[in-house]
């Protein structure tokens, strides 16, 4: 009868390396690659044993370590990382053996000197991630270390990774010294009254899948603060552009132009939900007021606004009475199931793609569903439709401006005091050619937002398109300070002004910053075409042509012609004259 063998389960570090292209090394020169991988095995055992590891296996090019401190287990990924850097550098490119190394923290099931379990999966799921040479950490091991290392880290999003049911949040290890790459390039001044950027609140909650749930309440604060005229508040999209990017708060404050930094976490478990928050004058690292919530999760609305009101106060900022009514009956839901589909709904809308904009559509008429009395998921419903025209994702053109019109309806109804509402109805009426209506909208919408970056950006475009162009310049110049890492939608709406203003260079530059972003989206490439024909460089505008059809192979001038929404004739004319002389089909 065989003996049953001891089988211990513990909590430990796990490092997973294996070399990158090691197949292809041993092809091309299998006696110097083994004699050099011995050579560098050696030393990352050194180094191992030196960081109070244990190597736990090392068959072919792989190796698999355990550690008891997660401090220790990143130390050593970054020794071994700079060791083997040294070493590499005496050979040529092609004959160098780099290493790439994951690190997770897991429960692992020990038997005799071997580990197994979704902790050492998980390490070499996310070492397959890593660039050679690089260091990728789970979300779990950045938390242990992030305050107690002097190293970078960079957030590359959720990963799904085999056998491994939950997505994973991966970090990558910055192991070059120098300061982060800005993100803005020249730091902004300071605007003449007080100034503030929220930053995306951490989720606290060690479930990746809630992560729509901290992100949102982070936007409801910026829509809050943002409708106080005595403040200037930075946009979502540029405060989330430093997610999970090791950046100092006065690095942030800089880029972005502003003197308050507000940042926190959200930890949600089951009807429970706990909020951390601490307002810090980056001019002075002072931190000016924090807090702690612990509440039911059905208090949610009344804590944003609570949130907001404090930040408010100390920022000592007087509200008018018409601001305190805005913000103390926003119209909001109380049904806490209606809000968590509508702020999954809202997770979806902002990915930007075809697939997500109809699974938001879902979730917005869920929301619906269970409150009908909500304006907030029509707005957003009717901004789906919106998206298909703009993008070009819809079957049936007609059938999406309807249901745009229908939300746009419904919404405005239940209330009117939503700046969405009326941004809804900016678009709506463009496309409908009633330039005076989409621009009255388009001024409602800022006079309930003033900070509200959407709302510049769409009255200048609307402003651009009834032939206003240098106020329309002006508002869509502000709608870039309000979102100094803007949407690519700002550069087009701001390359359109330019093209109609006769500054096709210039047009030509922020169409180019549009496909940086998406490189399949049509409108840019007309953009293009347009441009560099004004110009008479005919090979760039035949390129960017065959770009338009590349995309849309059923691209038609007389469609396309119906959904100009230019006020005078002239400049469709030219536009159509143009695109006619480049070749595209009727």
């Amino acid at each position: 009868m065989p003996t049953e063998r001891k089988v211990t389960r513990k909590l430990r570090a796990i490092l997973s390396a294996d070399v990158k292209g090691y197949s292809l090394l041993m092809a091309d020169d299998e006696v110097f690659t083994i004699q050099t991988l011995k050579a560098y095995r050696q030393i990352m055992s050194d180094l191992i044993i030196q960081h109070s590891g244990r190597v736990v296996d090392n068959p072919g090019d792989n190796l698999l370590a355990e550690f008891s401190s997660a401090v220790n287990a990143v130390e050593c990924a970054v020794e071994v990382q700079k060791r083997l850097k040294k070493e590499n550098d005496r050979f040529v490119e092609d004959k160098r053996l780099e290493f790439r190394i994951g690190v997770n923290i897991g429960d692992v099931v020990q038997d005799e000197d071997r580990i197994y379990g979704s902790g050492v999966n998980v390490a070499a799921r996310i070492e397959g991630i890593a660039e050679p040479g690089g260091i990728c950490i789970s979300r779990n091991t950045y938390d242990h270390v992030k305050d107690k290392l002097e190293l970078g880290f960079e957030f590359l999003g959720e990963h799904v990774v085999k056998n491994i049911k939950e997505p994973v949040r991966v970090y990558k290890v910055l192991l070059d010294s120098a300061p982060p790459k800005p993100l803005v390039k020249e730091p902004l001044e300071l605007p003449d009254k007080p100034s503030i950027a929220v930053l995306p609140f951490d989720n606290m909650s060690g479930n990746p899948s809630q992560e729509y749930f901290s992100d949102g309440l982070t936007e409801q604060i910026i829509n809050g603060l943002c409708k106080v005229s005595n403040l200037f508040v930075i946009a979502r999209n540029s405060s989330f552009a430093y997610k999970g990017k090791s950046v100092s708060i006065k690095q942030i404050a800089q880029e972005l132009g502003v003197k308050y930094i507000l940042e926190g976490s959200v930890q949600k478990a089951g009807d429970r939900v706990r909020i951390t928050a601490q307002l810090i004058d980056a001019t002075t690292d002072y931190h000016m007021w924090s807090e702690r919530y612990d509440r039911v999760l059905s208090d949610i609305f009344a804590l944003q606004d609570e949130i907001t009101m404090q930040l408010i106060s100390a920022m000592m900022i007087n509200l008018t009475d018409g601001e305190q009514a805005r913000l103390w009956a926003a119209g909001g839901t109380t049904n806490i199931q209606a809000y968590d589909r509508n702020m999954r709904g809202n997770d979806c809308l902002l990915r930007n793609n075809q697939k997500d904009n109809k699974q938001a559509r879902h979730f917005f008429k869920e929301a619906i569903n269970i409150d009908k009395a909500w304006a907030w998921p029509y707005v957003q419903l009717g901004f789906t439709h919106i998206l298909d025209l703009f993008f070009g994702w819809s079957d049936s053109p007609l059938q999406s401006f309807e249901e745009a019109e229908k939300n746009a309806e419904k919404a405005l109804t239940l209330n009117d005091s939503l700046d969405q509402v009326h941004s809804l109805w900016g678009h709506i009426y463009l496309l409908k050619r009633q330039h005076g209506k989409a621009i009255k909208e388009g001024e409602r919408a800022i006079d309930l937002n003033p900070n509200g970056a959407e709302a510049h950006a769409q009255l200048g475009f609307i402003l651009c398109c009834s032939g206003e162009i240098k106020l329309a310049i002006e508002l869509l110049k502000r709608a870039f300070r309000l979102n100094p890492i803007p949407p690519t939608h700002f550069y087009y709406f701001l390359g359109t002004a330019y093209r109609i203003s006769g500054r096709y260079k210039k047009a030509i530059e922020l169409a180019k910053k549009v496909l940086r972003g998406n490189p399949d989206q049509l409108e840019p490439y007309l953009l293009l075409a347009v441009s560099y024909s004004l110009l008479n460089r005919p090979k760039e505008a035949h390129k960017a042509v065959e770009e338009v059809l590349r995309i849309n192979p059923n691209f038609s001038i007389k469609y396309f012609a119906k959904m100009l929404p230019y006020k005078h004739q002239e400049t469709v004319d030219e536009i159509i004259d143009v695109l006619r002389k480049e070749g595209l089909p009727e």
